[in-house]
Formats: structure tokens, sequence, C-alpha cells
């Protein structure tokens, strides 16, 4: 069966400056991931957002926390990926589809490991914190959809770039404060997260692209 492939998962208009703002937010995961290995303190910089409690938020503020909280979640998240993965089969986009699990999945995949290597740790031994994984992952949702979209609808590079980060923003800010006003990150735990998101989609949608491109040389 032949046709048209679908668009590139990773807009040729964004590609110049996506290269470099992964590569930024990767160096600050990094160095943030250094700057506070084995800490199980709130760093100076976390002090002077706020105190993360467990009680920081109250009603109806925390019910929006949790609501959002449970999107990281595993149930949450589930949800999430089936409901973007069905829609690219949908729309008959494969290629998108894999990007959605492979995008959303290296992200998470990335701040489990990172919170092995920097053991930062947030009310208690158990509990390692840095980066968060939750924002990593709703951050993650939100550029695989955003960059999807420019491709689909054919965006410019000032177009789909605001759509880019629009969408980082969004997700993230929710996230992150969902996740230091329930007491479950740091503020710099969050930044983390967002980051690790910023560094791995953009290197995860040229990898799915290129993956693609082999398969049809070797088709053809």
């Amino acid at each position: 069966m032949s046709g048209r492939p679908g668009p590139a998962v990773l807009p040729p208009s964004l590609r110049a400056w996506l290269g470099p703002v992964a590569g930024l937010a990767a160096l600050v995961v990094v160095v943030l991931g250094v700057r506070y290995a084995g800490h199980s303190e709130p760093g100076r910089v976390d002090r002077w957002i706020v105190q993360p409690t467990a009680d920081s938020v109250r009603p109806p503020w925390r019910g929006v926390a949790l609501a959002t909280d449970f999107l990281g979640e595993p149930t949450g998240a589930a949800l999430l990926a089936v409901a973007a993965v069905a829609g690219c089969l949908l729309l008959r986009w494969p290629r998108a589809a894999v990007f959605v699990v492979a995008g959303t999945g290296l992200s998470v995949g990335t701040t489990t490991l990172l919170k092995s290597l920097v053991g930062r740790t947030i009310h208690g031994d158990d509990n390692l914190s840095y980066p968060s994984g939750h924002t990593a992952f709703l951050t993650a949702v939100a550029l695989v959809v955003a960059l999807l979209a420019t491709g689909r609808l054919g965006l410019g590079r000032t177009a789909g770039t605001s759509l880019v980060l629009a969408a980082a923003l969004v997700a993230g800010a929710a996230m992150g404060w969902a996740q230091v006003a329930l007491g479950a990150h740091y503020p710099t735990d969050v930044l983390g997260g967002w980051c690790t998101a910023l560094a791995v989609i953009p290197a995860t949608a040229w990898l799915v692209d290129r993956t693609a491109a082999s398969r049809r040389l070797r088709s053809s």
C-alpha cells in the first residue's frame, strides 16, 4: 500500500531554534542536578519563591491542584496519552502516534533516571524529587501536540513558535504550580522537569523523522 507520507513531526520552520533551545534546556537540567545532588532541603531559590508544605493551598484551589496533579499520575497520564494517540490514528498519521508514545515515554523515563542519579529528596529519604516527572510529562504532551499542530496546519515560524512556547509555558506552569502547592516538589524540581521536556521532545521528534526517512529509503 502506497501513499503520501505524513508531515514531519518536527516542523521544518521550527528546527533552527528548537535545537539551541533543547541544548540550553539540557544544560539547565544538568546544572541544577549537580547543584542539588544529594540535598534534602529547599535551596535558596526555592525558599525565595515559596516554602513548600503539604498545605500550601486551600480549597477550592486545592481541588484544582489535585485535578492537575492527576494528569501526571499513571491513570491520568495514560488517558492523555491514549487520547493523543487515538487522535493521531484517526488522522491517519501513524508517525505522530509513535512520536506521542516515544516523546512522553522518554521524558518520563529521563526524569526517573535523573532522580536516581541526583538523589535529591523531599519529605524523607524515599521521596526523590529532582526533576519533577509530573511537570515533564504534561509539558511533553503540550509540546508534542503543539508541534504536531504546527506541522499539520502548516504554520510559519512566528505562529508555530508562539504556539509551541505558549503550550509549553501553560502546561509547565499549571503542573509546576500544582506540584509546589501540594508540597510534592521544590520549585527548582519543577524547573528541572520543564527543561527536561524541552530537551527531550525536539530530540525525539528529530529521531522519529530520521527513522521514518531511513525506512522510506530502504523500501524504495
